[in-house]
């Protein structure tokens, strides 16, 4: 039996010298990491990578740097590149991802990419393997749970503060509702797609629930639409409900709506989960965590409360403090198994949004995920 890859060493030794970044698909969120690397020490951004030229060409000069047309273009040209950062998009957001991972996870380079991996979980399950074949570090943009107020809250599970774990409820979305309602989507890359929220989505809670309370061992989900989207011919599946099942006996839920309904309490992105030692709940993502301890009170009286606010009400601060720590772990040379918002992370999370798909199309049945590849 052949011995498994060794951890990478990676291209730049322990010599603090910035990591050569390539950016591949340069369009909003494109922009945005663009940014996050020329503001960030660990990062040189050396590439911007885009099929049309114009788009290239213009972030080019306005990050200073180079442009490439092809992804071969910029690897042929940039030999020691030590990053591929893709955010390109496509149907569902995620179908133009795996080309461009695939190519520079062949040539041998770190990769990070945004998510979902793809918008068909076999794509994303040979990216992972790939990475793993290579011996490379391959990472997706989870930042939603890259934050101080998560931080604080996994740190709570860790040691112990809040007990055994017993339940999570999350609820995440987008506000709206009927009356503002814009009518079918019209853009090929989301029109005609039931599942486009579930995939372009869910990714997110999902591995926010994931980080907090560890592998999900069953799922049963509920989707629909409201009747102002059915009347317009919007086939999205809006709404759904999921209920599941962690591998640590506790069980979970997940709302998650597309601007079918006003947002109420907690915002539009609200999780709580509850300990045999204490409750904790993270409120706007990024803005505060709140930590009700286990204590002898009337049945009617809550606990004392004490509140962790980071004071960050900026939600666009989750891309460098996510892009940032990928960068860290791969200066660092972390084992492969410690990266951190890992490609086998955001697999689990994509695993878990079909295995709820199956469930809703077999009427709400119970679905056992797909397995995880092992870690080695």
């Amino acid at each position: 039996m052949a011995d498994p890859p060794a951890e990478p060493a990676g291209p730049r030794e322990a010599s603090g010298m910035a990591l050569k970044v390539g950016v591949v698909g340069i369009a909003g969120i494109g922009n945005r990491h663009c940014q996050c690397h020329k503001e960030d020490p660990l990062a040189d951004l050396v590439g911007v990578c885009d099929i049309v030229r114009d788009r290239a060409d213009a972030a080019a000069r306005r990050y200073e740097t180079k442009a490439y047309y092809s992804v071969a273009e910029m690897l042929d040209a940039h030999p020691d590149l030590d990053v591929v950062d893709v955010t390109t998009g496509g149907r569902e957001n995620g179908s133009w991802h795996y080309e461009p991972v695939m190519e520079a996870l062949d040539r041998g380079r770190n990769v990070l990419v945004e998510k979902p991996l793809s918008s068909d979980v076999r794509e994303a399950r040979r990216m992972v393997a790939r990475a793993d074949e290579k011996g490379v570090y391959f990472a997706c943009n989870l930042n939603h749970y890259f934050t101080p107020p998560a931080e604080r809250a996994k740190k709570m599970v860790e040691d112990g503060e809040a007990g055994e774990l017993r339940y999570c409820l999350m609820r995440m979305g987008f506000s709206g509702g009927e009356p503002t309602y814009g009518g079918a989507p019209k853009d090929d890359r989301t029109k005609g797609f039931p599942y486009f929220h579930a995939k372009a989505f869910l990714t997110h809670p999902l591995s926010v629930m994931r980080y907090l309370c560890g592998d999900v061992t069953h799922v049963q989900a509920f989707f629909g639409r409201p009747g102002f989207r059915q009347r317009a011919g919007d086939v999205m599946l809006s709404q759904t409900s999921i209920h599941m099942r962690f591998a640590n006996d506790a069980v979970g839920y997940l709302l998650s709506t597309r601007g079918d309904t006003p947002v109420g309490l907690g915002g539009w992105w609200s999780i709580e989960v509850g300990g045999t030692k204490g409750t904790f709940c993270i409120e706007n993502c990024i803005e505060k965590v709140t930590f009700w301890p286990a204590q002898k009170v009337g049945l009617q009286q809550p606990p004392e409360a004490s509140v962790f606010d980071s004071g960050i009400k900026d939600f666009d601060q989750t891309f460098p403090r996510r892009i940032h720590a990928f960068l860290e772990d791969v200066s660092n040379r972390v084992p492969r198994a410690a990266l951190r918002g890992s490609g086998r992370d955001a697999l689990a999370a994509l695993e878990y949004t079909w295995a709820a798909m199956e469930s809703h199309e077999m009427g709400g049945s119970l679905v056992r995920p797909h397995a995880l590849p092992p870690v080695h």
